[in-house]
């Protein structure tokens, strides 16, 4: 069940963890307003830094905790096969145990290990897959959810619909469902939830935040580029994913005319001190819907105000379905019947 984590959210939305966003301000920002703050536990390479992060959270739990205050969990993105690594990762590992971190977000690998030690100090794992296939292989290996990533996400984008893909998984899976691809607004949360899903995932929008670790540059290309701005490419790191166009041709590059891999799953030679993701942007299709850098309390606001026209007028409970998910993922018994779009909208 997760009962626990219904509870402990103002909606049903998680910020993505991402690669130089998401900042420590961003995690605590995204807690206190009542989000599950998902932040890149990978990026991080000292274990002391590493460590004052997860204790950070932990204090300021402790205090929203004590003045009645509300405080989302936050949730810790580590590569699956970090349970193979004796040196770093077993400290990070030791670490979120001794500390009871109650979501850890996985990528890249097989979970079964990881979701092993996640289980073994009470935790729960969520595993990021792009395809039907991955997400039986990690109902397999045990995982309590899945965060489907879906055409039009920012960085790493699935290709898939989520009209087609949150449903199917929905038919074979019982555990949390959380889906990310291009959605940046209320109704769009509404609609995740509408297709079968209890979370809907956000990394664009709270890349163009205050809080955000991002440059600056990138949070205002945000604010100021469309959908249209937005394409796939492999010639940054050897992996498809979605960037910004401007970004491209700031450092002399040519979105339409990109440079030749060095080789399978390899990047193009970068121009001299050219960082991809520091100074070429990425982002997903819900840049169409972003034209401020705002501070996440603002957004969040916002989400609210939108979610609560789309989704909780139309007589949707989304905390009572959450709340009754079961624990530990596996093959569906019985699946709850997701309202219609039809309903949703009153027609």
């Amino acid at each position: 069940m997760w009962t626990d984590l219904a509870s402990s959210l103002r909606l049903p939305v998680m910020c993505a963890p991402m690669t130089f966003a998401s900042s420590l301000e961003l995690t605590l920002a995204c807690c206190r307003a009542g989000v599950v703050a998902g932040w890149q536990g990978m990026q991080i390479t000292d274990i002391d830094e590493f460590a004052a992060y997860l204790r950070t959270l932990a204090d300021a739990e402790s205090e929203a905790r004590h003045a009645g205050q509300l405080f989302a969990p936050h949730a810790v993105n580590l590569a699956a096969g970090l349970v193979k690594d004796p040196d770093l990762g077993a400290q990070k590992l030791a670490l979120c145990e001794q500390l009871r971190v109650p979501l850890v977000f996985s990528s890249l690998g097989d979970p079964a290990e990881l979701a092993k030690r996640v289980h073994g100090w009470g935790g729960r794992l969520i595993h990021d897959v792009v395809s039907v296939p991955h997400a039986a292989k990690a109902i397999a290996a045990g995982v309590d959810g899945l965060m489907l990533t879906c055409a039009g996400a920012g960085g790493h984008s699935g290709t898939l619909t989520p009209f087609a893909f949150v449903p199917k998984v929905r038919s074979m899976f019982d555990g949390l469902l959380v889906v990310g691809g291009g959605i940046a607004d209320g109704a769009g949360v509404a609609a995740t939830l509408a297709l079968g899903a209890d979370i809907a995932c956000m990394g664009t929008r709270f890349i163009a935040t205050h809080e955000s670790g991002a440059p600056e540059g990138h949070k205002r290309m945000i604010a100021e580029a469309g959908m249209d701005d937005i394409f796939p490419s492999a010639a940054m790191n050897g992996v498809s994913a979605n960037w910004i166009r401007q970004s491209v041709t700031a450092v002399g590059l040519d979105p339409d005319d990109m440079l030749p891999q060095r080789g399978p799953r390899r990047g193009a030679q970068m121009p001299d001190g050219v960082v991809p993701w520091l100074h070429i942007f990425s982002a997903g299709h819900s840049v169409g819907l972003i034209d401020e850098v705002a501070p996440v309390q603002t957004v969040v606001d916002r989400l609210a105000e939108e979610f609560a026209a789309a989704w909780i007028a139309a007589g949707g409970d989304w905390r009572q379905r959450l709340a009754q998910r079961g624990r530990v993922g596996g093959l569906t018994a019985e699946v709850v019947a997701p309202v219609s779009v039809t309903d949703m909208m009153g027609r």
